[in-house]
């Protein structure tokens, strides 16, 4: 297979054509792909790289920054005052309607205009971890990133208003699909999805309690009213989850697959989400529950890939931290199943079985990839922050792995994201001076309604999805899938593999972003 490399220019190249041969709205299109390569329409300057004395070649507080402000331009519903990412506009003003229920608000969850409960919540949950680590260190972007959970928590507790019944979905994904228009504009069926006690789903319950647990922590200071709210809906939601078990696709297969199938099943949340609660509230009912229920909900089982599907490597580091920091001494055994998970990334250690591209990224799958970047440099920082606590390292079959080399092997992992890597690309747009142009990304890659107020039909957009100029809206922030396992990057729009972006990305990068700019003295 031929691969053609599509190297962005600062300045598009134009090519002289008569304008006769060109529509209004062609023409519309073009100047604004033209203005935008020349201004960044959305008004933020392209960013140079600045060294800093203790030898960081990245700009680790720019790019937290933009890793928050990415969240801005994937909001649903009426969009505040303070709005910063000015491209977009109000969407989704009666979601929820066909079932007589509020969903207005919350998240889109990549390039399209479908909300999915299940990454959402996910997407909620390490955007509170992030801020629960490392938080304190983020100076003046927590509240930014606290108000990026909140968008995000009183949609969640708006989809788990009725007991025993989560809202899960709003939209019709494949007719979504059908369309390539802006989220101002869709005319797709905003068909609501939910699960039941006659159509259980303990995997998407079990993220939502967590999420709504995690982030009950996250405000429990700043607003301990709010705290209180979401703690409670929290605990009533993982006894749903507990109590009617059964992975939500079984019943939802028809909405919710491919696009997000709980292939993993739904164990591994029931575990995910009584950690979190252990956490949150410290009833021992949730200890006692991890204890009893532990071993048959994997615990201990060789998984080791973290994300929106599969939630146990989280739950062991999360849960580890409760035996080498409070001195949960019931939890011993999450230390040797988070060290196992560990031992499995480190090259050339007993049971390495993580594989990195020729560049030096982590590469689990080709299926937006990065995910599993972001996530898993989270776990890492956040794992040898524990172990530094305790004063304990990691034994790996003889080798023995310190807190430092963790670090080190996720600043790799964040550096070759923000442009340390073979192409010298930036995978987080807007940030350094080469980053992917053409993301697959409907509100991205159309006029904005500012530029174009009139409405843009459902199948009108595909022109602009299969062309190859730059999006006009740069998506400040936004994490796409990432290179292949050869390090190449095709920058195609077409191409949602490597190309689209997600929440899910951007979440767990925040804390260790946070944690880098810190450490290298820029915040």
């Amino acid at each position: 297979m031929l691969w053609v490399l599509a190297v962005p220019l600062p300045i598009p190249t134009v090519v002289a054509m008569p304008l006769s041969l060109f529509s209004p709205f062609t023409l519309l299109v073009l100047l604004c792909w033209f203005s935008a390569s020349l201004l960044l329409c959305n008004g933020f300057p392209a960013f140079h790289h600045h060294h800093h004395p203790r030898f960081a070649r990245q700009n680790y507080r720019d790019a937290l920054t933009k890793s928050i402000l990415y969240f801005e331009g994937q909001r649903s519903g009426k969009l505040p005052p303070h709005q910063r990412v000015t491209w977009r506009r109000n969407s989704g003003l009666s979601d929820g309607s066909a079932m007589h229920v509020d969903l207005v608000g919350g998240y889109y969850d990549a390039g399209d205009n479908v909300k999915f409960g299940f990454p959402m919540a996910f997407t909620t949950t390490m955007l509170s971890w992030s801020v629960i680590e490392f938080g304190g260190l983020m100076k003046g972007e927590l509240q930014n990133a606290k108000e990026a959970i909140r968008w995000a928590t009183d949609y969640l507790l708006k989809a788990t208003v009725h007991p025993d019944i989560i809202y899960v979905q709003v939209g019709d994904a494949n007719k979504d699909h059908a369309c390539w228009e802006r989220p101002e504009d869709m005319d797709t069926p905003r068909t609501v999805i939910k699960i039941d006690i006659n159509s259980p789903g303990s995997d998407v319950a079990g993220e939502t309690a967590a999420a709504l647990a995690a982030a009950s922590l996250v405000f429990r200071r700043s607003d301990p009213t709010y705290s209180k709210l979401l703690v409670r809906r929290a605990m009533r939601v993982f006894q749903f989850a507990d109590k009617y078990r059964g992975p939500y696709s079984n019943g939802l297969k028809k909405f919710v697959c491919p696009f997000y199938c709980s292939y993993s099943g739904y164990q591994d949340e029931l575990l995910w989400g009584a950690a979190w609660l252990h956490k949150a509230t410290r009833n021992p009912i949730y200890l006692n529950y991890i204890k009893v229920n532990g071993q048959t909900l994997g615990a201990a089982e060789y998984d080791n890939t973290f994300g929106w599907d599969n939630k146990h490597v989280g739950a062991r580091i999360l849960l580890s931290k409760a035996f080498l920091v409070q001195k949960v001494s019931a939890l011993h055994d999450y230390k040797g199943h988070a060290d196992n998970f560990i031992c499995s990334l480190i090259p050339g250690a007993s049971f390495s079985s993580a594989q990195y591209t020729p560049g030096g990224l982590l590469f689990k799958m080709s299926d937006s990839n990065m995910q599993y970047v972001t996530s898993t440099s989270f776990l890492l920082l956040t794992y040898a922050k524990y172990l530094t606590s305790s004063h304990t390292v990691v034994n790996c079959g003889g080798t023995t792995v310190t807190p430092k080399r963790l670090r080190t092997l996720a600043k790799k992992q964040v550096d070759y994201l923000l442009g340390d890597n073979p192409l010298k690309m930036s995978y987080m747009v807007g940030y350094g001076p080469r980053y992917p142009r053409r993301i697959h990304h409907r509100g991205s890659s159309l006029p904005s309604v500012a530029v174009h107020p009139a409405k843009i039909q459902c199948s009108s957009g595909f022109s602009v999805m299969n062309s190859p100029y730059p999006n006009p809206n740069i998506h400040v922030g936004a994490i796409v899938g990432g290179p292949d396992k050869n390090d190449r990057f095709p920058d195609k729009r077409s191409d949602y593999e490597q190309s689209e972006p997600a929440t899910y990305m951007n979440a767990p990068l925040v804390g260790a972003l946070a944690y880098l700019a810190h450490s290298f003295g820029q915040l």
